[in-house]
């Protein structure tokens, strides 16, 4: 019986990845690469955590190895784990935090002109790259910075941040919602600080929201 290089042992949150100690570490990553690629349709596309057993690698072939990996299944490796973490329950933290930061700190992009009836949702931070034009909708659980018109609607901090903010180069909405507070754009100055020309933020203070022009300053003050 031919003598298995590389063992996968996985449980709900992550990888341990038992490796050959005295083999070549290419021959190693031609293995890994096969064990994966059969294994590709029970990962599918899941988020893990992979932990090391039987060889130590340097930060380098670690990353090899994940690349390996991610370049023969759909699963992505989030963090990568001490040996001696190999606990479910340990794992599980870990993956969660993981998660947790990477949903605060990522973002992402929209391209195009959003038209009277679309809607757009984001479980994160978005920006979008056109207009946003009367009747159309934008909703994101972070900011919304809109690198156009906002002329529409957007609901930012949609999940209960308070601190979200909404930007755009052309601020004429129809309504702005951050969290719980509502503006609309039929409120008129009192919601406002300074005039609306040029880049404007949209931001709340003690449960209302204000509109100012975007300065350096300003920028400085934003909470992400």
């Amino acid at each position: 019986m031919k003598e298995q290089t590389v063992v996968i042992k996985s449980n709900k949150y992550g990888i341990t990845l038992f490796l050959k100690k005295d083999i070549p570490f290419q021959e190693l990553l031609e293995n890994i690469a096969e064990k994966f690629k059969t294994s590709s349709g029970f990962f599918k596309n899941a988020q893990m955590a992979l932990a090391f057993e039987g060889r130590s690698l340097s930060r380098e072939e670690q990353m090899e190895v994940i690349r390996t990996i991610q370049e023969n299944t759909a699963l992505e490796i989030l963090c990568v784990l001490e040996q001696d973490a190999l606990k479910e329950s340990y794992m599980k933290k870990a993956l969660e935090e993981r998660q947790h930061e990477r949903s605060s700190n990522s973002g992402r992009f929209y391209k195009g002109t959003l038209r009277s009836g679309q809607v757009l949702e984001s479980e994160t931070s978005i920006i979008i790259l056109g207009d946003v034009n009367p009747g159309a909708t934008v909703v994101s659980k972070g900011n919304v910075v809109i690198l156009g018109a906002l002329k529409g609607t957007v609901h930012a901090g949609a999940a209960g941040i308070e601190y979200a903010f909404v930007a755009a180069l052309n601020m004429s909405p129809m309504q702005v919602r951050i969290s719980d507070s509502i503006a609309r754009g039929a409120d008129g100055p009192a919601s406002l600080k300074g005039n609306l020309t040029g880049p404007m933020i949209a931001y709340t203070e003690d449960g209302r929201i204000y509109m100012e022009p975007i300065t350096k300053e300003v920028i400085n003050d934003i909470r992400i």
